[in-house]
């Protein structure tokens, strides 16, 4: 049934990619993106906001800054992409649901059934930020 979703979304996705404009994120790259910098949001709102020392707003635009590096755009081409998708909203929920779609099946090809996990919140998403902390000591 997944995997039905999934195909029936990836060609909504590449019959819409020949209608997206010049300067726009096609759905595959604003999905990875897109995914990247809700996480760093999360982050700075989840974990960050509990050290005093720390501004939270400033911190979440670092990670966003990362983000944009990390994926090598600007953040002028995410706001602008992003913009159009909110314009377009059946692209916006077609790239939403297969971005969804992909994180499940990750999330289920990483999980090993034979091993008990930790399944608390925070373990996860530190986890998931290592690639973003890998960038911090990079620089």
């Amino acid at each position: 049934m997944l995997r039905l979703l999934f195909l029936i979304t990836v060609c909504l996705a590449a019959c819409s990619k020949s209608k997206i404009p010049k300067g726009i994120m096609g759905p595959e790259k604003m999905q990875a993106v897109y995914w990247d910098y809700l996480r760093a949001d999360v982050y700075a709102n989840e974990f960050i906001r509990r050290d005093s020392s720390k501004n939270t707003e400033l911190e979440n635009a670092r990670l966003q800054l990362q983000v944009f590096k990390l994926h090598k755009i600007t953040r002028e081409e995410f706001y602008r992409s992003y913009e159009y998708y909110l314009e377009h909203r059946g692209m916006m929920k077609d790239m939403l649901d297969t971005m969804l779609v992909r994180q499940k099946q990750l999330t289920a090809v990483k999980t090993d059934s034979s091993k008990p996990k930790k399944d608390s919140t925070r373990s996860r998403l530190l986890h998931s930020f290592r690639k973003l902390d890998s960038i911090k000591t990079a620089e």
